[in-house]
């Protein structure tokens, strides 16, 4: 049996990208009607549309704003935080590690046994912040990460020692680097993209393959912890991914602008 085509982002991924784009800063928000078109656009139904939207006000993703008979959805401060910290990913630190200073930021924490679910939260934050385990309880991640946040937010502040070094001469870095991180499958999220993009465009549309675009690159991106490229296997996949994610945001940029414009009804967030 051939393998199945992985799912494509999920409709509240799409809407984020979609506030992201033209509401995020702006202190606007948007008609559920012109929501639904650009969903329309996407593939997506009516109804999920409607569900998605009533979802994410839920869960505090976006705030309602009433203007008579119509509906507005504007953004929240928890999703303007995370829409921040996506845009911070690609565009100021971005996929590809070519300035390493050759720093390292080590955390080590020493755990009792019964602490299942401690162990488990810092664990999946340290691999969200870029570290990777290296042996025991201790993992690195490359230059200096403020990891103390994620220390003293899970109550481990006398369990855990952070430091700030530079690896000795004798270390190779490059196996090192393969022993804390999973290399084939940082690599496979980038292949993946370029296997979706470097053909013909999936999607004709401009505006919906600008949201596509941009929400799988997040994807793709949002668990590399930004290895020194210098240490990484030769010809890593993310040098050309992300050449080929930013030629197509600038292709799909204006065009795809054009079209929001005509469909977007928009509001100030406050009366």
């Amino acid at each position: 049996m051939p393998p199945t085509e992985p799912a494509g982002p999920r409709p509240q991924t799409l809407l984020l990208m979609l506030f992201g784009d033209y509401l995020l800063d702006r202190d606007l928000c948007v008609f559920s009607g012109s929501v639904i078109d650009v969903c329309d656009r996407l593939g997506i139904s009516e109804h999920a549309a409607r569900s998605t939207l009533t979802r994410m006000a839920g869960r505090d993703l976006l705030r309602r704003r009433r203007d008579g008979r119509r509906m507005y959805f504007g953004l929240t401060e928890r999703s303007t935080a995370l829409l921040r910290d996506g845009r911070d990913r690609i565009w100021r630190a971005g996929a590809v590690n070519d300035d390493w200073d050759g720093s390292w930021t080590l955390l080590s924490f020493s755990l009792p046994d019964s602490w299942q679910r401690q162990r488990h939260d810092l664990r999946s934050q340290l691999a969200w912040a870029g570290f990777g385990p290296l042996q025991g309880g201790l993992w690195i991640a490359p230059g200096e990460v403020a990891a103390d946040h994620i220390v003293s937010s899970l109550g481990l502040d006398a369990h855990a020692r952070i430091f700030h070094a530079r690896a000795g001469s004798r270390t190779d870095i490059g196996v090192m680097v393969g022993d804390a991180y999973d290399l084939p499958a940082l690599a496979a999220a980038y292949t993946g993209f370029l296997t979706r993009w470097e053909g013909p465009p999936p999607l004709s549309d401009p505006l919906a393959a600008r949201l596509t675009l941009i929400a799988e690159w997040l994807h793709a991106i949002r668990r590399d912890p930004r290895l020194p490229v210098e240490h990484l296997p030769p010809d890593w996949p993310a040098v050309r991914a992300q050449k080929r994610f930013r030629e197509l945001e600038t292709a799909y940029r204006e065009p795809a602008r054009a079209v929001a414009d005509g469909l977007l009804d928009l509001l100030p967030a406050t009366a």
